[in-house]
């Protein structure tokens, strides 16, 4: 099957990717759920949603094992995202951990590696690792995880730091934070932003004004989180184990929210009056 068109945001080099993806943090760790978790996944890629996020700590490696029976021979179409831990990212731990990822992946490269979170390693040490990647061909972009504007100015003032194309962070209508300081950073220095849970794993989906505003427009609420979000130019990944639910995110991208009802959520859910820490999941 033909994979659908999405619209796209950029990468600092000028790749454009689908603005809206595909998580799998929990799937791959119940076989009984296992055939649908495939199902859902090639459906996305189907539907346009080819930028598919994991990470060696799901399930301790078995979302990637999942991913990796997914897209099988479909590798060329997926933007490929995984994540390295935070305790093995020193110079050589990195190399070692994206090799194993590979190997459960059933790839050769990851189209985007990150950091997970900052640990106890140096950047400068992950930052080796990923360079030692790249050259190897093992990687082709690298990016962070859960860094906020402190730490990505660090990172960005270190030898090499500024070839940092993501940062990936939590963001949805409770966890506006980063628009504050964050976002405008990034969109400032040309750092892609990539949103996971954005729907708040559900639990925005209980959010009065979410659903007055989805009845309002004759959608569903978790349409409206998700195309809220991509509103933003960030990138959003929500987690889908069921086909039906991976159509119901696709049509968020192609939902254009009214600017009364963007008012509405404002006022309702509103942005913050002044820096925050950054929040995590």
């Amino acid at each position: 099957m033909a994979t659908a068109v999405m619209q796209t945001v950029p990468l600092p080099s000028g790749e454009e990717i689908p603005v809206l993806g595909q998580g799998t943090w929990f799937l791959g760790e119940g076989p009984n759920r296992r055939a649908d978790e495939i199902a859902a996944l090639r459906l996305g890629l189907d539907l346009g949603m080819t930028v598919v996020d994991t990470a060696e700590m799901y399930g301790d490696g078995a979302a990637e094992e999942l991913v990796g029976e997914a897209i099988g021979k479909r590798r060329s179409e997926v933007f490929l995202v995984s994540k390295v831990l935070p305790g093995h990212a020193s110079r050589r731990g990195t190399v070692s951990a994206c090799e194993d990822s590979l190997r459960r992946l059933g790839t050769d490269r990851l189209d985007l590696y990150l950091l997970h979170w900052r640990g106890r390693f140096p950047l400068e040490e992950t930052l080796a690792g990923f360079a030692d990647l790249v050259a190897a061909g093992k990687i082709r972009h690298w990016g962070v995880s859960n860094l906020d504007v402190a730490d990505m100015t660090e990172l960005t003032s270190l030898p090499g730091g500024d070839a940092v194309a993501v940062d990936q962070v939590l963001y949805n209508l409770t966890r506006r934070g980063i628009e504050w300081d964050l976002l405008p950073w990034c969109r400032q220095d040309g750092v892609t932003v990539m949103a996971y849970s954005p729907i708040e794993q559900g639990r925005l989906l209980r959010a009065e004004p979410l659903r007055a505003v989805a009845q309002s427009l004759g959608v569903t609420p978790v349409q409206v989180a998700l195309a809220w979000v991509l509103e933003q130019g960030v990138v959003a990944i929500p987690r889908s184990g069921r086909p039906e639910h991976v159509r119901e995110n696709r049509a968020a991208a192609d939902l254009t929210i009214p600017p009364a009802a963007l008012a509405l959520l404002d006022e309702m859910l509103p942005p913050p009056g002044g820096p925050v820490p950054l929040e995590v999941l």
